[in-house]
Formats: structure tokens, sequence, C-alpha cells
């Protein structure tokens, strides 16, 4: 099966996507927020399903407008899967993506027939952003920290562009990885939207003061929490926020960053092997 491109219609704007391979339908949720899709980069780890994947709005082709609110994404998400012409699907998500996945659960547990999370942010506190934060300037590599101290004034100025949030990005990306100074090139074709980024993590951060982690526990679907156990998202956020999931299971991935299949190929396979036979 070809890789074969739809777009789904959602009252505000459209969302565009691609699926490609045969098996069970599998929806992928990239991170961010407000980052070009690059779940492509997960490649054998899901051979043998239908994956399909999308450009959350914000970015080309998809909607560029809002709202940037976790309720739009989730809508955004079911869209997707009505397109596809999908009435359940096992969720991934990567990420963001993970937190995603988890919001749309709740809202629709009925298009829900499993959950990965890979490296997601979690639902407690802040979601571990700050620690995520203090960890990626840690790993910096040399020359990077004057750049991205320039870059951070201009982000905090009166015209902030998604030039310079991209460029930011780029700067961090090796940090995401357990070894940065070997980590891949930044893929070329990724963008940031400041608009997608700013206004999804507001939504974000107003969900997880009210409470959302609550409502996990009501999650009956399996659930396999992949985590890397090098990455910069804490560890703890993964394990916190799984133990809120009656039917999660935990795989922390040894010598693994935030991408986990990179250090560990197939880690994201076995995960999704294990969900299938469980439904």
């Amino acid at each position: 099966m070809t890789e074969t491109s739809f777009e789904a219609r959602t009252g505000t704007g459209p969302i565009v996507g691609s699926r490609d391979g045969k098996g069970p339908a599998l929806l992928l949720l990239h991170g961010g927020p407000g980052f070009s899709d690059y779940m492509e980069i997960l490649g054998p780890e899901v051979t043998g399903w239908n994956a399909i994947r999308y450009q959350q709005r914000s970015l080309r082709p998809s909607s560029v407008d809002g709202p940037f609110t976790v309720e739009q994404h989730v809508a955004d998400a079911v869209s997707v899967l009505d397109a596809c012409g999908v009435r359940r699907a096992i969720v991934l998500g990567h990420s963001w993506g993970g937190h995603l996945a988890l919001h749309l659960a709740v809202a629709h547990p009925d298009r829900i027939a499993g959950l990965i999370i890979v490296d997601g942010l979690g639902a407690i506190g802040d979601g571990g952003v700050a620690e995520l934060g203090r960890a990626l300037v840690d790993r910096l590599l040399p020359g990077a920290p004057a750049r991205l101290q320039e870059l951070a004034g201009r982000l905090a100025g009166p015209e902030p562009s998604d030039a310079d949030a991209t460029e930011q990005t780029s700067l961090l990306w090796p940090g995401y990885f357990a070894e940065p100074a070997s980590a891949p090139p930044w893929p070329p074709y990724m963008r940031v939207s400041l608009a997608g980024y700013v206004g999804t993590f507001s939504s974000i951060n107003e969900h997880l003061a009210a409470g959302f982690a609550e409502s996990l526990r009501g999650i009956a679907v399996p659930a396999v929490f992949v985590l890397g156990a090098r990455s910069p998202m804490p560890v703890s956020q993964g394990q916190q926020t799984a133990a809120l999931i009656p039917s999660a299971e935990i795989e922390v991935i040894p010598g693994a960053g935030h991408l986990p299949w990179h250090e560990q190929p197939g880690c994201v396979a076995d995960a999704l092997a294990r969900i299938h036979a469980s439904y």
C-alpha cells in the first residue's frame, strides 16, 4: 500500500495528512506543540500498521488558524479518524502528542482501542516542562549558549518570529538525545509556529491546573508508556502519569533519550505488539 493523502474538514480549517501501510489503524500524534509533523522518522517501528499521520494545526498544509486549544486539537484528531473512515484506532503520541493522546482517550473513549505514550508530556504539576527546559540548556553543544541567549531576547521582544523559534529549537535539538554530541541532524523540513506553541501551552496549563490528571483514572483501554532513561523529560513524569491509568504499563528504555527508538530501535514496535496482542 502506497502513501495516500487526505484532508479532514473541521469547520475551522483543513487538517492535512497521509496514511501508509497495511494492518490495524494507528493514529500518530507528533510533538511540539506548533511543530512540523515528523512522525515519518518512526520508520520501521510502525511496520505492519496502517499508520495515519497529519500536520497539526498551526503550520501548512493544515490550517494555520486557531483556536490553539487542547479541545480543538482533540476535535482535529477525531476529524482525521472520520476522514480516514476509522471508527477505532490505536493512538501513538510522542512528547506533546502523548499528552494529546491522553486527552483524546478521556474525551472520546469509544474511538480509542489502546495507547502508546512515547516520552510524553506528563499530567503532574507542569507536566515536566521546567525540568525539561533546564536539562536541554544543560546539554547545549559548545557555541550554542550565546546564540540561544540572543534568540531568547528576540523572542521576548516586540516582534518574535517563527524563524527565531525554529532556530531556537534547532539549537536545543541535540539535547533531546542521550548523547547530544552524536545526535542526528535537525530535520531540514522542521518548522515551529509560535502561535501554535504559545496558544496550545496556555490551554495545556489551564487543563493541568483544573485537575486533568484525575480524569486519567477513567481510561480503561490498554496503555504502554515508553520512556527514555536518559531523556531530558523526567522519567518520573511518565511514571507518575502512568500510575493514574489502571491498565497502564511502563517500559523505561536504557540508554535512550526523548526519541527512544533512535538509540534503541524496536522499542516502539515492541510496545505496539504488546498493545495489539491485548485487544
